[in-house]
């Protein structure tokens, strides 16, 4: 490979070219962690099952006053709750929520499981 097609292509993956600004909004985002979804099969989760696709945004929703976990976050597909962030990582999530960082969550993964913890994988991603 030649060094200026070498080099082109490092920058094209990087930016450096133009592009809209929702694309470039999109490049800044930093992925914080990926998750399952705790409680998928306590919730509405196989109700809107149909309705789900990876890269679909979910919302993260603080609960603070939840007394089972006083970090915890539920995670929304519109109006429907599909469940939590796990209890062994939400804590960070929960912190950067309540200083009111902007954060952004999408499906990642959909898997037809009888696993209720396999079935859906969220990216939560700092924008």
């Amino acid at each position: 490979m030649e060094r200026r097609t070498f080099i082109h292509g490092l920058l094209g993956g990087i930016g450096a070219g133009p592009m809209t600004h929702h694309a470039h909004a999109r490049d800044r985002s930093v992925l914080i962690q990926e998750s399952p979804i705790a409680g998928f099969q306590f919730h509405l989760g196989e109700a809107i099952w149909p309705d789900l696709q990876v890269g679909e945004a979910v919302s993260l929703i603080r609960e603070s006053f939840n007394r089972h976990d006083r970090d915890a976050v539920a995670v929304y597909f519109g109006n429907d709750k599909l469940g939590y962030v796990p209890r062994a990582e939400n804590r960070t999530i929960a912190q950067m929520l309540d200083r009111g960082e902007r954060l952004e969550a999408r499906i990642t993964e959909l898997v037809e499981d009888s696993d209720p913890w396999n079935r859906i994988r969220i990216g939560i991603f700092l924008t």
